[in-house]
């Protein structure tokens, strides 16, 4: 397994409103976090993508995923809607041994 597999299935759940998928490559201590909001588990971010997140219609485009050294892996991108793009981010993805994203730091622009 390549170390960006488990960073395109999240991008692809996402987008394609998977959430099984979604819970899938989270890690059960997966922890998430961005300038707006932090999620301390799978569940509760898995329920607000689902849930609540303010829009569903959007994809994530990626410029580039960069593994690194003890698990990590960084990928730089656009939130893109159908009228264009929204804003562009970096996240930073812990993973597990297993190949599951334990934690996700999100940066946006």
């Amino acid at each position: 397994m390549d170390a960006t597999d488990p960073v395109q299935t999240y991008y692809d759940a996402i987008d394609d409103g998977d959430y099984d998928a979604l819970r899938g490559v989270l890690a059960d201590d997966f922890t998430q976090e961005r300038p707006d909001m932090t999620h301390d588990s799978p569940d509760a971010f898995v329920s607000f993508m689902r849930d609540a997140r303010p829009r569903v219609d959007t994809r994530h485009v990626l410029d580039g995923v960069y593994a690194g050294p003890a698990r990590g892996v960084a990928a730089r991108g656009r939130l893109v809607a159908p009228e264009g793009p929204m804003f562009a981010f970096v996240d930073v993805f812990e993973l597990t041994a297993a190949g599951r994203v334990s934690r996700l730091r999100s940066y946006v622009d």
